[in-house]
């Protein structure tokens, strides 16, 4: 195998997986199946302050959150076409910065969310 070939399969492997992950747990946490941790999820101060505020924070986040991970297996899909080095580099680049972006967006909408809860919602 080149080295052009070998980068693609690892490329095309860790962003299809990455992006499978933020899916994942994109819905897990919206849907209330992963709770509230310290591992995974939008773990700011404001989401992790209750069960509530991690619910609203990644129902909130949700749809903005599946985006970053589809366009990372997006990223892994287009990646095995590219003709060359330069061409790779593009892609997996511009495949990133969608991922960080979208990423970046649920991450303020997940806040938003939490800290706008009804003071009954948020803990004493």
């Amino acid at each position: 195998m080149t080295e052009l070939l070998v980068a693609k399969v690892i490329l095309a492997v860790v962003m299809a997986l990455s992006g499978a992950l933020i899916v994942w747990a994109a819905r897990a946490t919206a849907s209330g199946r992963l709770g509230r941790n310290e591992a995974v999820g939008i773990r700011t101060a404001s989401t992790l302050s209750s069960d509530q505020a991690w619910l609203a924070a990644h129902r909130a986040a949700r749809s903005v959150t599946e985006a970053a991970g589809w366009s990372a297996v997006a990223t892994a899909v287009v990646v095995p076409f590219t003709p060359g080095p330069g061409q790779l580099v593009t892609v997996v680049g511009i495949g990133t910065a969608a991922l960080l972006v979208l990423a970046l967006v649920g991450a303020r909408r997940g806040v938003r969310a939490a800290t706008a809860l009804p003071p009954s919602d948020r803990p004493s």
